[in-house]
């Protein structure tokens, strides 16, 4: 018989975590926290611990990642595409996007031009809470769609942007700024929230 769309979509989902975990375990990343700390969780992103444990302050941006990359394929692809393959892709690209950070060049890079100075790169456990937060925002995006159309993905973004902004001086955009252009003054204001 053959499959639902519903289970193509869910094992492909899951066959894009276990490479992208596949490949993390063959870049050399730690599973879990390198400290030994079994927490789940750890909200001080000036430690080590930062991208160490399931959640953590960034997990919001990565959950946004899920809003932002729906709303950029609905607008370009809007109904030539179905959302199971919107899906697919975007978990494809933050799959892509988690290997590509953990690399030691991208970690030299946020260390050099962002704020993250103490940043080693994420556990695989992280990586994979990332990318089910990303999958978990594309999910709620195209759950409600029929409702609000893109206004509630771009009301979700918005209010993420400034939730990190105010709890942690950084969001996704000031993460994109800052590793494209960096930028000395924001850099010096995110600081300041030490």
């Amino acid at each position: 018989s053959l499959q639902s769309p519903i289970a193509k979509t869910s094992y492909g989902l899951a066959g894009i975590a276990a490479l992208m975990t596949f490949v993390l375990a063959m870049l050399g990343r730690v599973w879990w926290c390198q400290i030994g700390d079994l927490s789940p969780w750890s909200w001080d992103i000036w430690t080590s611990h930062n991208s160490q444990h399931l959640m953590d302050p960034y997990s919001l941006s990565h959950l946004e990642h899920g809003f932002a990359l729906w709303v950029i394929f609905h607008l370009l692809a809007g109904k030539k595409v179905s959302q199971s393959s919107i899906l697919i892709t975007i978990a494809a690209i933050e799959a892509v996007w988690e290997i590509t950070e953990n690399t030691p060049w991208m970690i030299q890079r946020y260390r050099e031009t962002t704020i993250s100075l103490d940043y080693f790169g994420d556990s695989i456990l992280n990586s994979v809470s990332d990318y089910v937060m990303c999958v978990t925002g594309t999910l709620i995006a195209i759950a409600s769609r029929h409702r609000f159309g893109i206004w509630l993905a771009v009301l979700v973004v918005t209010l993420l942007e400034i939730a990190s902004l105010v709890w942690i001086r950084d969001s996704l955009a000031l993460n994109i700024i800052m590793l494209a252009f960096p930028i000395e003054a924001i850099r010096v204001w995110q600081s300041a929230g030490k």
